[in-house]
């Protein structure tokens, strides 16, 4: 996917930029950049793209997405991300949370309070912030969505008093990171997993961030 290398090399470029821009790049092992295919086990109907599915024998069992008991204060419908532990849990009515592995920013997030699902995204365009551009005027000012969009299949846009804070939790095509430090602050998940998180929560859902055990508030 050569799309998808000279992504990564422009990412290493900008890795300076700020880190709400989202970036491409994480600490990707090099075992699994040259195997790529073996990561994979078929296709999802999706469109305008299908869904490539991965093989979850490859994680650790606790990236895996899974019902766990839930016993924490929040409503149901919340999302909360747990940046120590890379997982992100979405709590349930019956005291009970689904609960997907996630990649998430080495920094965590850089806001405070909690934020809510401004809009969502299906195979969503990737748009370089302005400090990218300038530190690198090559870059394309857009990429569209497809199987070797950083963002993946899908993508929820944060938002924090009506404003786009440009945090996301999306997809990935690098399904190797889950689990991992990424260089960048934005929330990252299997493609399939961010399909089924996308089809559960509306716009306006509750996001609230852990880290260290308690809530950035």
């Amino acid at each position: 996917m050569n799309t998808r290398r000279t992504l990564l090399a422009i990412a290493a470029a900008v890795v300076i930029a700020p880190l709400a821009a989202c970036n491409t790049r994480g600490p990707v092992a090099t075992t699994a950049q040259d195997d790529e295919s073996a990561w994979y086990i078929g296709t999802m109907a999706d469109k305008p793209h299908d869904v490539p599915l991965v093989d979850t024998n490859r994680l650790d069992p606790k990236y895996r997405r899974q019902i766990v008991r839930y016993t924490g204060p929040e409503r149901p419908g919340t999302i909360v991300v747990d940046i120590d532990n890379r997982q992100l849990a979405l709590v349930q009515e019956d005291g009970s949370a689904i609960q997907y592995g996630i990649g998430v920013g080495k920094l965590g997030f850089s806001w405070k309070g909690q934020a809510t699902v401004g809009r969502k995204g299906t195979w969503p365009d990737w748009r370089p912030t302005t400090t990218m551009v300038s530190l690198n005027p090559d870059l394309p000012r857009t990429l569209k969505g497809g199987v070797d969009n950083p963002l993946g299949a899908r993508a929820l846009y944060l938002h924090q008093g009506g404003r786009d804070i440009l945090f996301r939790i999306h997809g990935t095509n690098e399904p190797w990171s889950i689990g991992e430090q990424m260089s960048s602050g934005c929330v990252r998940m299997l493609n399939e997993d961010v399909v089924d998180l996308y089809e559960r929560v509306p716009v306006g859902t509750t996001v609230l961030v852990k880290r260290n055990g308690r809530y950035r508030v």
